[in-house]
C-alpha cells in the first residue's frame, strides 16, 4: 500500500463531545471528551464496561448523534451519509454484518470491488490468508464460528481503502495469535500514514498500536501515554 499523506486535518477532532442514548445531556454516558487524533497515529480508548467506550465510537462511526460538543472525521463534521467519510472510513463494531447468502470469499470480493479497489482477487487471497480463513473461504459467514466472523469482519475492513479505522473491541473473539497478527496489522496502518481508533480491553494491543489512551471512567476523561493506558487497563 503506497504511504499516505500526513498533512492537516486531523483524522478525529472531538470537542467536549458528550454522547448517549437519550435526548438531552443528561442521558451522556461519560463525562465530555475532547482529544484528537492525526495520521500516522492510534488512539485507544479504555475504561471499564459501561463507561462509553463503544458509546464513543459509535459516535466516531457517524452512527449516533452527539449531545453536545463537536466531532471532525477527516476534517468535516461526522456525517456516515457523506460519500467522503464512506470512502475513507472503515468501520468494524462488537457485533456481526454480513450477507449470509455469500461465502468469505465471496463477501470480501464484494466488499473490495464495492470501494473501487483494483486487483481485487489477489488482496481478498492475502486477506483471507492473513485472517486465517483459507479453510472456510468457500463457507457461508452462518456456518463460521463466532471467532471465524469476528476474522471475517476485519479482513473486510482491510480490503477496501481507508483513511481511518473505527475497531470496537478487535481483539474480542481471537485467539493470541491473530490477536498478535491483528496489532501488527494496526502498527503497519499507521506506518503508512492511516489512523486507528479503537475501544479494547487488551493491554498488548495498547502498547503496540496505539500513541494516545483515553481513559474513561464514571466521572472523568484523562488523555495519556499507550504505557498508561495499557497500565490502567491492567488495574481495572
Amino acid at each position: 500500500m503506497p504511504k499516505r499523506k500526513t498533512s492537516a486535518p486531523a483524522l478525529v477532532r472531538a470537542k467536549s463531545v458528550s454522547v448517549g442514548y437519550g435526548s438531552t445531556i443528561d442521558s451522556a454516558v461519560c463525562p465530555p471528551i475532547s482529544v484528537e487524533l492525526q495520521a500516522g497515529h492510534g488512539l485507544a480508548i479504555v475504561g471499564s464496561n459501561g463507561t462509553g467506550k463503544s458509546t464513543f465510537l459509535r459516535a466516531v462511526a457517524g452512527l449516533l448523534d452527539l449531545l453536545g460538543g463537536s466531532l471532525d472525521v477527516i476534517g468535516k463534521p461526522v456525517d456516515e451519509r457523506a460519500q467522503k467519510f464512506r470512502a475513507e472510513v472503515a468501520v468494524v463494531l462488537d457485533e456481526d454484518s454480513y450477507l449470509p447468502a455469500l461465502t468469505v470469499r465471496e463477501h470480501l470480493l464484494l466488499t473490495a470491488r464495492g470501494h473501487g479497489m483494483r486487483e481485487v482477487s489477489a488482496t481478498v487471497t492475502q486477506a483471507i490468508e492473513e485472517f486465517g480463513l483459507t479453510a472456510r473461504q468457500h463457507a457461508a459467514p452462518t456456518a463460521l464460528s463466532s471467532g471465524q466472523r469476528r476474522r471475517l469482519l476485519l479482513a473486510a475492513a482491510f480490503v477496501r481503502p481507508r483513511t481511518l479505522l473505527v475497531l470496537d473491541e478487535p481483539e474480542q473473539r481471537l485467539d493470541s495469535g491473530m490477536r498478535d497478527r491483528l496489532a501488527q496489522r494496526l502498527v503497519d496502518e499507521r506506518e503508512n500514514g492511516g489512523g486507528v481508533v479503537m475501544a479494547t480491553h487488551d493491554p498488548v494491543l495498547v502498547r503496540e498500536a496505539a500513541t494516545r489512551v483515553v481513559v474513561l471512567a464514571e466521572d472523568q476523561v484523562r488523555v495519556v501515554s499507550a504505557e498508561e493506558g495499557a497500565r490502567a487497563i491492567e488495574e481495572l
